[in-house]
């Protein structure tokens, strides 16, 4: 069988699992340590009472068989651990079926976690990740040749993923089409990095530059990845290259990252790689030949709807038609804020609240708060918490679900909520009330960066959540 295996992208292979490995892990580490607060029995929007809604058939997991947060924390933990053997090679050291049986157990794992996660875990980056996961299961190891069908479907996965992106921008926002974008989304995008306001004080022919490019990327290149070598490397080098830069000017969590580890799966390092290994060459197994065969006709049958999608004048972004996450459609900021509002919480020891009274403010890890603070770097650990609050300043709706008992936690003092937090101003007892407010905020200028140290210069908008105490907070609805 040598039309089915590619041994010269041996190389491409390994380079991609480990790497997909490591944003395994990533993915499994937030989980572990951020559970309780969102999800736990204890949490804002408890497992226990989601299942109870959802039938299995809608969203498969373990967590719907039976739930605990110490079950939860032990799968979590368990997912880590393989992640950190397979990125260390462990799945090259077994045999074929076992490797196999290791990455779908991490596939199963983090589905489990994902069909459960609710608004915290509905990021495309997750169905991206289970997408490649499942992939990767099919993918062999070291003791046989690439399946040349799964190196085709992960070029199928990047396509979508760049062209859909591509696609909804020219749909969306005039502002792609204008090439002035990147006037805005620098300081707008949900969570900026620490070279963000750098990047937003770009001349603005470069960002015209920027928007182009990405078009170039998005739209054009993607359709190279099919074509033969060494063109489809060139093609997915630049894919490679726009990603790094999307990594450097903010933080998307792994997105960007497992974008690039897709696209390692195009290239070909024949060059560096020279002669594959003699396993590399052997004949596939039957069972695992048939297997692969049997999985891309799957794959090319759930394809119908993302590409409907993608040629509908509707398109929607980051959509799972199916409950396991196996062909998933894509896309990104389809519109791009002109000005940043966040939510700022704060409480007071106040048993009167006044609107002068003295009010301490809550400090997140990676969302915008106090002006002279500069954006940290936290992709691609994902901190979904701040992600959720960023989308909270564009709607009270897009909070109404989790803000009350998000609140409740701060009135509280609950520990694992306030492990989310980077400053908890009331260390020694909490708040009696908790109030927020809406801020708008903008990047300052070179000579206000010089005059006051800040980075920010924010202006408040009105009360997004008028003083709350313990006993109200449950049922409180941000305005």
């Amino acid at each position: 069988m040598d039309w089915f295996t590619a041994p010269g992208y041996w190389l491409a292979r390994l380079v991609f699992q480990r790497a997909l490995a490591g944003v395994y892990l990533f993915a499994f580490v937030g989980a572990a340590l951020q559970f309780r607060a969102l999800i736990g029995a204890r949490g804002m929007l408890p497992v226990p009472r989601h299942v109870r809604d959802v039938p299995f058939r809608r969203a498969p997991s373990l967590f719907q068989l039976r739930y605990s947060d110490r079950l939860f924390a032990c799968c979590a933990w368990t997912g880590a651990a393989l992640a950190a053997a397979l990125a260390a090679g462990a799945g090259d050291r077994v045999p074929l079926g076992a490797a196999m049986g290791m990455w779908a157990l991490l596939w199963v794992l983090y589905l489990s976690i994902v069909n459960v996660g609710q608004t915290w875990y509905s990021f495309g980056w997750e169905s991206l990740l289970l997408e490649a996961g499942f992939l990767a299961v099919f993918l062999g190891n070291a003791r046989t040749g690439p399946p040349v069908l799964v190196l085709w479907l992960l070029r199928w996965v990047l396509f979508r993923v760049e062209f859909g992106a591509g696609l909804i921008k020219m749909r969306g926002d005039p502002c792609w089409r204008r090439l002035t974008c990147l006037y805005f989304h620098h300081e707008t995008q949900p969570m900026p990095g620490p070279l963000s306001w750098f990047f937003h004080h770009l001349p603005k022919p470069l960002h015209r530059v920027e928007c182009a490019a990405n078009h170039v990327t998005q739209l054009a290149l993607p359709v190279l990845l099919f074509t033969p070598q060494p063109v489809a490397s060139y093609a997915a080098g630049a894919v490679i290259a726009t990603q790094l830069w999307l990594v450097l000017s903010g933080n998307f969590a792994w997105l960007n990252w497992l974008t690039i580890t897709l696209a390692l799966s195009a290239v070909d390092f024949t060059g560096l790689a020279g002669a594959p290994p003699a396993a590399a060459s052997r004949p596939a197994p039957v069972w695992f030949a048939v297997l692969v065969c049997a999985v891309t006709a799957l794959v090319l049958v759930l394809s119908r709807r993302p590409v409907l999608n993608m040629v509908s004048r509707r398109q929607v972004m980051n959509r799972s038609f199916d409950p396991l996450h196996l062909v998933n459609t894509y896309g990104a900021f389809g519109s791009v804020g002109r000005v940043r509002e966040e939510v700022v919480v704060e409480g007071t020891a106040d048993r009167l609240p006044r609107p002068d009274g003295a009010w301490r403010e809550y400090g997140f890890k990676g969302k915008p708060g106090h002006p002279s603070r500069l954006p940290r770097q936290f992709a691609p650990y994902h901190l979904r918490l701040d992600w959720l609050m960023w989308f909270a300043a564009l709607s009270p709706g897009y909070a109404r679900d989790w803000f009350g008992p998000f609140t409740e936690r701060l009135l509280a003092g609950d520990r694992d909520t306030l492990r989310l937090l980077g400053h908890n101003p009331f260390p020694d007892a909490p708040p009696v009330y908790v109030r927020a407010l809406l801020y708008r905020y903008r990047f300052t200028t070179w000579r206000e960066l010089r005059e006051t140290g800040a980075w920010w210069h924010r202006t408040l908008v009105r009360e997004y959540l008028p003083p709350t105490r313990l006993a109200d907070a449950a049922a409180s609805e941000p305005e």
